[in-house]
């Protein structure tokens, strides 16, 4: 599996970059998790929108979806063009933005709950409801005998950890530094961060969903007290191997 960090920022993207998004590959299957803001600009950066093979949505706050109206429409003109045959779905949970992941023929919405395990191309992904103020859920996606893990936004809680076990990467948000209660917010701090992925056994851990305020550089130092293994913070481009 190959990993690339198209958006890593919370809330709003820093001048330039994007908000939550990921590129999962292998043996050319794409697969787009998030959309956030100023995905669908800097994807063009790197990739063609054409190849994505499918898109999946752990929830509908703006900062996981605002550029899934941009991409369906790139896929339309795209298809207009004749530069793509093919209809795009996207994954995600039922609720009030589901309808809109209809566009004419061009993408269809696929839902998902706690209990669904999809095959989706190459990958094998689960899933696990997470705490926070709307439906949202972390995701693990195997590939041969491979696993990539990603929170997504959620508050700690007990047997996410579980969940995770002996992930090869555990992509985790870091909203909050490690003096800072995310709880009611729904979100990890760098403290919380680095207890999950020592109480998960994973390989590496990588920050993201970074705040806009403090040194991103000590939510790496801070979560390093919890954890023994690999700590990078994500960054646009970033590529991740497995």
């Amino acid at each position: 599996m190959n990993i690339t960090i198209i958006g890593c920022w919370g809330g709003f993207p820093k001048a330039g970059e994007a908000t939550s998004g990921y590129l999962v590959e292998h043996d050319g299957f794409k697969l787009l998790l998030e959309c956030g803001s100023g995905v669908v600009s800097l994807m063009q950066q790197k990739f063609d929108l054409g190849e994505i093979d499918a898109v999946l949505l752990t929830h509908y706050h703006y900062d996981h979806i605002c550029d899934i109206g941009p991409l369906q429409y790139a896929r339309q003109i795209k298809t207009q063009l004749g530069q793509i045959n093919k209809t795009l779905p996207i994954y995600a949970p039922k609720g009030e933005f589901f309808n809109l992941l209809k566009w004419e023929d061009y993408t269809f919405g696929l839902d998902f709950d706690e209990k669904s395990i999809l095959n989706i191309g190459p990958f094998e992904i689960s899933f696990i409801k997470n705490v926070h103020p709307v439906e949202a859920y972390s995701i693990k996606i195997k590939c041969s005998d491979k696993v990539f893990s990603f929170t997504s936004d959620t508050a700690y809680f007990e047997g996410l950890d579980d969940f995770f076990d002996k992930s090869d990467i555990l992509i985790s948000e870091c909203s909050f530094y490690s003096h800072m209660d995310g709880t009611k917010a729904g979100h990890l701090n760098s403290m919380q961060a680095g207890m999950l992925a020592e109480k998960a056994h994973v390989k590496k851990l990588v920050l993201t969903h970074l705040p806009h305020f403090g040194n991103t550089e000590d939510l790496a130092a801070q979560a390093r007290e919890q954890y023994s293994g690999e700590i990078v913070l994500a960054e646009k481009f970033m590529e991740l191997k497995i």
